[in-house]
C-alpha cells in the first residue's frame, strides 16, 4: 500500500508517517520545498516538492498512490477567511480533481471538531448541523472543506472519510502545547468559567490509530466521525498536569465566562480597527478553548470502526511531557 500524506513534516502528518513506516507501507508526500525533510528521507519517503497548488504535482503525486490521507492545512485564530480558504479549501479541490477516477482506496479528510458551533457541547454527536459561519478563518474554511469532499464523494465517488479530531496532543507538537507552556511561564493563563469543563482531547496515538481504521473499514467511507481520547479531562487538569511536569504554578484566575466573552469582544475589535495582523491575547479561539465544555460523542466512531482508545490521558500526558521536558530544555 502506497500512502500519500500532505502535510507530512506537520504534527500529525509526521507521526502518521512514522507509523507507516513501521507498518512497511511505501510513504509519499508533497513537500514545499523550503520544510525540513531530514525525518522523512530517513524514512524512505518518495518526496514530492512542491506546492498543493500546483496541479500537476499533486496529480503526479496521486497517480500512484491506494490512500491519500490530507492533513495539511492553514491553522490559527486570526487573519482574513480568504487566507485560510486558499489552503484548506482551493488546495483541496485540486487535491479532489486529480483523484478522481483514481481507483484509490481512500481518502482520509483531516478536519476538525472546531466545525462545531461555538458553543458548550455535551455530548455532540455526527448529527449535529454545522453553522453556515464561523467568527475565525481556520473554522469556517474547515467547514467549507467538509462540504466540498462531502461533494466529490457522492458526485465522482472519491472515498472520501471525513475525520473530526479534538485538541490533538503529544510529542513533536510545535504549535498548541509551546503557548500553553508559556502562557504558565507568564502567568497569563486564565480559566474562564473555573476551568471544569471538559477539554476535546485526543492524545496524538489514538489519532494515528483511528486514521488506519478509516483506511481499512469499508464501512467508513462517506462518513464523518468525532475523535476524542473518549475520557473525560477538564481544562483545570490538563493545564495543571502540563505546570506540574515542567515546575510551573497553578493559573488561579477563574473569571466569569460573561466577563472573559465581553472582554475578547472588546479585544478582538479593537484589533480589527487598528489593522493587526497577529491574533489578540483575548480572542474568540481561546476562549473556546479554555471556556466552553467541549464534550462530543464518539459512539459512531466506537461502533462503526472499532475505534477505542488505546492511551488514557495520565499515560499520553506523562509521555508527552517527558518529551517537552527533554527537548525544551535542549532548544
Amino acid at each position: 500500500m502506497r500512502y500519500l500524506i500532505t502535510g507530512a513534516t506537520g504534527f500529525v502528518g509526521g507521526h502518521l508517517a512514522d507509523a507507516c513506516a513501521r507498518r512497511e507501507l511505501t510513504v509519499t508526500a508533497i513537500v514545499r520545498r523550503a520544510s525540513n525533510t531530514q525525518d522523512l528521507e530517513k524514512l524512505g519517503a518518495i518526496l514530492y516538492r512542491g506546492e498543493l497548488s500546483d496541479a500537476n504535482l499533486v496529480r503526479q503525486a496521486v497517480t500512484e498512490a491506494d490512500v491519500v490521507v490530507h492533513c495539511a492545512a492553514k491553522v490559527g485564530d486570526w487573519g482574513p477567511v480568504d487566507e485560510y480558504r486558499q489552503i484548506n479549501v482551493d488546495a483541496l479541490r485540486l487535491l479532489l480533481d486529480a483523484c478522481k477516477g483514481q481507483g484509490l482506496s481512500r481518502f482520509i479528510h483531516m478536519s476538525s471538531l472546531g466545525v462545531y458551533a461555538a458553543q458548550h457541547h455535551y455530548g455532540t454527536n455526527e448529527a449535529e448541523p454545522l453553522p453556515s459561519w464561523h467568527r475565525d478563518g481556520y473554522s469556517q474554511s474547515k467547514v467549507e472543506a467538509e462540504q466540498l469532499a462531502m461533494q466529490y464523494y457522492n458526485e465522482f465517488g472519491v472515498p472520501v472519510v471525513i475525520l473530526r479530531p479534538g485538541f490533538v496532543y503529544g510529542p513533536r507538537d510545535r504549535t498548541v502545547m509551546p503557548r500553553i507552556i508559556d502562557g504558565l511561564r507568564e502567568d497569563r493563563l486564565r480559566y474562564p468559567g473555573g476551568g471544569d469543563a471538559a477539554l476535546n482531547t485526543i492524545y496524538i496515538d489514538n489519532l494515528i490509530h483511528a486514521i488506519f481504521l478509516g483506511v481499512e473499514n469499508d464501512k467508513a467511507v462517506g462518513s464523518v466521525y468525532n475523535l476524542t481520547d473518549g475520557e473525560f479531562v477538564s481544562k483545570r487538569r490538563f493545564v495543571e498536569a502540563v505546570a506540574d511536569a515542567m515546575g510551573l504554578p497553578h493559573p488561579t484566575r477563574t473569571p466569569p465566562l460573561w466577563l472573559a466573552w465581553l472582554v475578547t469582544w472588546f479585544s478582538e475589535l479593537f484589533a480589527k480597527l487598528r489593522g493587526a495582523t497577529e491574533a489578540p491575547y483575548f480572542n474568540f479561539t481561546r476562549l473556546k478553548f479554555m471556556g466552553y465544555n467541549l464534550e462530543f460523542s464518539i459512539q459512531k466512531a466506537m461502533d462503526e470502526l472499532g475505534y477505542y482508545p488505546r492511551f488514557k490521558f495520565d499515560d499520553a500526558i506523562s509521555e508527552t511531557m517527558a518529551w517537552y521536558k527533554t527537548n525544551l530544555a535542549q532548544s
